[in-house]
């Protein structure tokens, strides 16, 4: 096996100083006045040697793990994934590593994997918080170990998070179905009182109540988080039960991929019986035979500013809170035509 390479080979092949070569790799060549040229030799030369730095001792010295705790909620849900990856690419630039894990939407697993994470001594966390999780978080608090909140948050909870305008998407969304001339629009969602469900029901009712739209038990399906079952015997009655259901909005991408997939199975046409709207955009429309319509969530700025605040928290020699709500974007295709 090959010997490790260490900062003294690095300093014989440029012929300086240990200590040099330390300050460069630490990017502190400024601080020891060490001249660009030579600054990049040594670069240059770790680089060819192919030094790997020894983040344990990184780690001792300025105690910290470099590590950060990031728990989905969901992680088959492809908004999840692409969300991780972006998280994943911006923790690397900052010198951070991601250790990830999924909840399932089940708050004894996030626990679970919370205290998992505190023992390995991560510096912070990004959470996709669960239904029911909201002691964990207080506990974090009192711990003083930072985190931020993706996709949703608690309200009672003192927190950093980023978060899309949900309440504006759904309406939106809604609008746009009654403005092409659906009458009996339904809305798809999971059966949970976390904020962002409800933000979405309350955007898609204000919509409604503002076309002059009563909203009944024969518009809404609410259903059980992963359980196709459920989903599948509530969905096909609000479609089969002569509800006279012309649209449909869905308010998550997993619930989109389940009802394209259902519709097609029931024979209805989209869009000439029933015109759908999605969350999220996702590679499975293309497959479908009608360009699908759908909400479009910032995912990118949303992992890049996650990272972003928990970095400034982790440095940060006093605690803040920064809240961002950013805006999404409506896709017009032919899935919400009128016909």
């Amino acid at each position: 096996m090959r010997n490790k390479i260490s900062l003294k080979d690095i300093a014989k092949a440029v012929g300086v100083s240990t200590a040099l070569v330390s300050y460069v790799l630490n990017n502190r060549e400024r601080e020891a006045r060490v001249s660009p040229e030579t600054a990049k030799k040594i670069r240059e030369a770790a680089k060819e040697l192919n030094y790997q730095p020894n983040q344990l001792a990184k780690s001792l010295k300025s105690g910290k793990s470099l590590a950060i705790g990031l728990i989905l909620a969901d992680i088959s849900n492809p908004f999840f994934g692409h969300l991780a990856r972006t998280i994943e690419d911006e923790s690397k630039k900052k010198g951070y590593t991601v250790i990830v894990g999924s909840s399932d939407e089940n708050y004894k697993n996030s626990e679970r994997l919370m205290n998992t994470f505190i023992e390995r001594q991560i510096d912070g966390f990004i959470i996709a918080p669960a239904e029911g999780s909201e002691a964990q978080l207080k506990y974090l608090n009192e711990l003083n170990i930072p985190f931020v909140l993706i996709d949703r948050y608690f309200k009672e909870i003192e927190s950093s998070y980023v978060v899309i305008d949900n309440f504006r998407a759904t309406h939106d969304a809604t609008a746009k179905l009654l403005e092409l001339g659906h009458q009996n629009v339904a809305f798809v969602c999971y059966n949970n009182q976390l904020q962002h469900t409800i933000d979405r029901y309350n955007g898609y009712s204000k919509a409604m109540e503002e076309a002059g739209k009563k909203v009944t038990s024969k518009l809404l399906c609410k259903v059980k988080f992963n359980n196709p079952g459920d989903f599948h015997l509530k969905f096909r009655n609000l479609m089969t039960k002569g509800n006279k259901i012309d649209a449909v909005l869905f308010s998550t991408n997993t619930l989109s991929t389940l009802g394209l997939k259902t519709l097609m199975d029931l024979g209805i046409k989209i869009p000439d019986e029933v015109a759908v709207f999605c969350f999220d955009e996702s590679e499975s429309y293309d497959l479908f035979y009608c360009p699908v319509s759908y909400v479009s969530q910032p995912l990118k700025e949303i992992g890049q500013r996650a990272v972003q605040i928990l970095v400034e928290m982790i440095g940060a020699k006093s605690g803040f809170h920064r809240q961002v709500i950013l805006n999404s974007e409506l896709v017009i295709r032919e899935s919400c035509e009128k016909r």
